[in-house]
């Protein structure tokens, strides 16, 4: 208290002329319409500054949330297109739908890549979701650019997903504008770049041309991105293929799981085929 007197004693003065000055400026702004709409003017842009370098840090703080939201909401949407590609492919007859006819095939889940390795022979992705959310061995891990893996561990609340970057990895694999297949492999070079083989040598190919799944198997759908050609080579009949994937294998973050609903079905019957 005794320091906040000294203040004032030492600088009575300049206080007395700043609080003049407040009165001063008060007056004037309060009396003169010019005066006043300038300062309102002034203030409103000060504030508005102030309000939007306040909401863009919410807006920063919040961006982990907003994700979220997004990968939970695209997860429905992806679910949604199934459910309505399952109806236009079995209604043949849209003056007569049958809701017995509606049959989905696939059900996407949504999850996060904790722990990712891209360098090494073979490669695993951990995931934070487990059996306990419904996900098991051999399902596919996709995202938005692309293929990434397929599950082929699960624990109670995370599993492990063998990388597309891993040399026991096989995948069935076509052209986006033929049906020409082959199987995708790494031969644990780059991470950037994965190898297509078997591709027939009469299968017309082009730098550039889109690599996708091809459907032949229980675990991706037909028709996920995977990448394009970069440079091809002939071994007698067949050719290999480099492909620049769509995904930076490097960064994963937000994935999705996709589950085959007839997958038990499709391998019973093959099972018994083979018997």
């Amino acid at each position: 208290m005794q320091q906040l007197i000294s203040f004032i004693q030492k600088y009575k003065n300049f206080l007395f002329f700043l609080l003049l000055a407040f009165i001063a400026l008060f007056f004037t702004i309060n009396n003169t319409r010019f005066h006043k709409s300038k300062f309102i003017s002034s203030a409103n842009k000060i504030t508005g500054g102030l309000y939007e370098k306040s909401s863009q840090f919410s807006n920063y703080l919040n961006l982990k949330a907003q994700n979220e939201e997004l990968i939970l909401e695209n997860t429905s949407l992806k679910n949604q297109l199934e459910f309505f590609n399952s109806k236009i492919d079995t209604v043949l007859d849209f003056t007569a739908i049958d809701s017995s006819h509606f049959h989905q095939k696939y059900v996407y889940s949504n999850a996060r890549a904790i722990h990712n390795s891209y360098h090494k022979k073979n490669n695993y992705i951990t995931i934070n979701k487990g059996n306990k959310q419904g996900l098991s061995k051999e399902m596919a891990v996709i995202n938005n650019k692309g293929i990434i893996g397929i599950i082929d561990d699960t624990s109670s609340n995370y599993s492990r997903v063998q990388s597309i970057l891993n040399s026991n990895s096989k995948i069935n694999a076509r052209l986006k504008n033929s049906f020409h297949f082959g199987t995708l492999l790494w031969d644990g070079k780059d991470y950037n770049i994965v190898q297509l083989e078997d591709i027939p040598r009469q299968a017309t190919i082009q730098i550039g041309d889109t690599i996708v799944t091809g459907g032949k198997s229980t675990i991706f759908p037909e028709g996920i991105l995977i990448g394009t050609v970069k440079s091809k080579a002939t071994k007698n009949s067949l050719r290999s293929i480099n492909i620049q994937l769509f995904n930076d294998m490097s960064n994963i973050g937000y994935i999705y799981v996709v589950k085959n609903l007839e997958k038990t079905e499709i391998n019973a019957l093959e099972n018994l085929t083979n018997e």
